[in-house]
């Protein structure tokens, strides 16, 4: 590896700068310009006046961020439109039952127990996916169960919990409604998302 940069100075600045280049790959915009980002920062740094006027700056932010948001947006839609026909070729299965609200749930041990309601709280294992089958969330994998407010998660989860007798474990089919909606969650868990669950109820706890 080079030793380009020796002293402890120049290694925290070159992390600054990598930190920063980091920052700028995660959230891309098309027709970025290195050099013209490494000026600006070399500009303010030694404090010299903006080489581009303030207002033609804001201007050019404001076209950045709706060419992003046209962009999102389209995603979105894809995203949504892939959604809608894995839930529509999902429903015609018989061991699938649809909800009035969209939710989807497959029955994959029945429970004896009471069914809590949207005061709740409860103690459940799960495992998430997106539709593809990539996990993004898993009590079970963690080996530890979770306890939450039925009325305190998803939409589509506070639906299916007041309809599960404890003991129960389903297979639940979460519309992007119903789900995180037209914002996601995180980096995993994208606009406009159906997610799947198991959900195994194992107790309420009060």
């Amino acid at each position: 590896m080079s030793e380009k940069y020796s002293t402890i100075e120049q290694r925290v600045s070159y992390g600054v700068g990598r930190q920063m280049g980091e920052q700028l790959a995660s959230n891309p915009f098309d027709g970025v310009d290195p050099g013209a980002v490494a000026e600006g920062v070399i500009d303010a740094l030694y404090g010299k006046p903006s080489t581009v006027e303030p207002s033609l700056m804001e201007e050019a932010f404001g076209v950045i961020q709706q060419r992003m948001q046209a962009k999102q947006a389209e995603q979105g839609k894809e995203q949504s439109a892939e959604g809608d026909a894995f839930l529509a070729e999902n429903a015609k299965r018989d061991e699938v039952t649809t909800t009035d609200s969209g939710l989807q749930y497959e029955i994959l041990a029945v429970g004896e127990g009471e069914k809590p309601v949207a005061s709740s709280t409860v103690r459940t294992h799960y495992h998430g996916t997106l539709m593809d089958g990539s996990v993004f969330d898993s009590s079970v994998d963690r080996g530890e169960p979770a306890e939450f407010p039925v009325g305190g998660v998803i939409a589509g989860w506070t639906e299916a919990l007041q309809l599960m007798p404890v003991g129960s474990k389903w297979r639940l089919f979460v519309p992007y409604q119903l789900a995180y909606g037209e914002r996601g969650a995180g980096g995993q868990i994208g606009p406009y998302t159906s997610l799947v669950f198991e959900v195994e109820l194992l107790a309420i706890i009060s």
